[in-house]
């Protein structure tokens, strides 16, 4: 959400996912109002239902933004942070926002924007348990209450892409791309699909899953917008839109995502080569290495992160690739070589039996190995093309980083 859009929402007031909250702060930031209590039930009420934001320096009767002193803000972020760790059970993890916006002369003021998440969580505030409706909140009956514990328990158990997209139906699944999953004498195309997790059944009915709409239909994106990769290759050294020379948007089902990055770096690769006695070509990259890197992030990344997409980055000296998700099962950025633990298990276990390997020369013949050797073989095969070993970096706990650096050109004149 823009900065106009903000403003918009907030002139049209509160709603179910908007809270607005004056601050008053009293004795030199000794004292903060509203109160905690008051707060904390509103928060938990927010992530208790489908989440939203909560703007702290606007006024929620006249809609004007009264901002928050700037000498005062980290003491309010500290205040708020206390509310969500001390007054709300189990603690809830918000996100804020240091922003200014206008008030109704025009000056900026500084606010703090708080996302609230939809939390896979059933919490207790101060005054008991509380759920948001329209734009306010209402305490859950005895058996509203007991229905919203099993939603979440039952959310917490089933994996992300095994979670029904809303909006899909079955007959948005392509009978081509199923194909390949089926087999002769197995059971009905819906009772395969089933048990491979790409159908689930809700409400009576059989519904295409994530992985489902991931993987069997031919646009995902038009229910899940961010399961696609955006690449862009530049002439030099830096993310510079005066230097691009080629830019894709790759959406389509995972399995021809992978193929189409890869083409897409084999189109704008350089290749030096010598010419002393004959053409010898000396390959920026392994193309082996940049498979594996390209197949891990498509299935590794996480889907559940709105608006997070996979983006690839070429540049003359490197490529980036940023893949959406911390990563998954504790894992840490010194292990991931020595260790398998995939985030979706259904994705990584049919791209390691079911999707063939059309070409590379790889000692398989399916996507992904199940050994768990893809993080190895990009760093060991990129280190003796370039001698320089691939760098994983974790950003935040938001987003994975890789960057492989491209081979020196050959020591004598070469021609591209």
């Amino acid at each position: 959400m823009n900065l106009e859009q903000l403003q918009q929402r907030i002139r049209l007031g509160e709603d179910s996912t908007l809270e607005l909250k004056q601050i008053v702060i009293r004795d030199n930031g000794k004292s903060i109002e509203p109160h905690p209590d008051g707060l904390s039930d509103e928060l938990a009420a927010m992530a208790n239902a489908r989440g939203g934001l909560l703007i702290l320096g606007v006024d929620d009767q006249s809609r004007e933004v009264t901002g928050i002193a700037l000498e005062h803000l980290d003491r309010v972020e500290a205040w708020l942070t206390a509310i969500c760790n001390d007054r709300i059970k189990p603690p809830l993890e918000v996100v804020t926002l240091h922003i200014e916006l206008p008030d109704a002369k025009g000056y900026p003021r500084p606010v703090i924007v708080v996302e609230v998440p939809h939390s896979l969580w059933v919490h207790q505030s101060a005054n008991g348990y509380f759920r948001r409706v329209g734009h306010a909140k209402r305490e859950l009956t005895p058996d509203a209450l007991a229905r919203l514990f099993q939603q979440r328990s039952q959310a917490r158990i089933i994996r992300f892409e095994e979670q029904v997209v809303p909006g899909v139906e079955i007959t948005d699944i392509d009978s081509l791309l199923i194909r390949p999953l089926l087999r002769p004498d197995d059971g009905t195309p819906e009772q395969q699909l089933r048990r491979l997790h790409l159908l689930a059944e809700e409400n009576g009915r059989l519904l295409p899953t994530v992985a489902g709409v991931l993987l069997c239909t031919l646009e995902p994106q038009r229910w899940l917008r961010n399961a696609e990769i955006i690449a862009a290759a530049y002439n030099g050294l830096e993310n510079d839109a005066d230097d691009q020379i080629d830019a894709k948007i790759i959406g389509g089902p995972l399995d021809r995502q992978i193929w189409d990055a890869l083409h897409f770096i084999r189109r704008n690769v350089r290749t030096p080569a010598r010419k002393p006695l004959g053409r010898v070509d000396y390959p920026q990259y392994s193309m082996r290495a940049i498979f594996e890197a390209i197949v891990n992030a498509v299935a590794h990344r996480d889907y559940s992160i709105y608006g997070g997409r996979i983006r690839l980055f070429m540049f003359a000296d490197r490529i980036e690739l940023y893949s959406p998700g911390a990563l998954p099962n504790t894992m840490q950025v010194d292990t991931m070589s020595a260790m398998s633990l995939p985030r979706n298990d259904v994705l990584c276990s049919l791209f390691a039996s079911y999707y063939p390997v059309q070409e590379m020369g790889l000692s398989r013949n399916t996507l992904m190995d199940r050994r768990g050797m893809g993080v190895k073989i990009t760093l060991d095969e990129s280190e003796k093309i370039s001698g320089r070993r691939p760098v994983y970096e974790n950003l935040d706990d938001m987003e994975l980083k890789l960057t492989i650096f491209a081979a020196p050109p050959p020591p004598e004149k070469f021609a591209a």
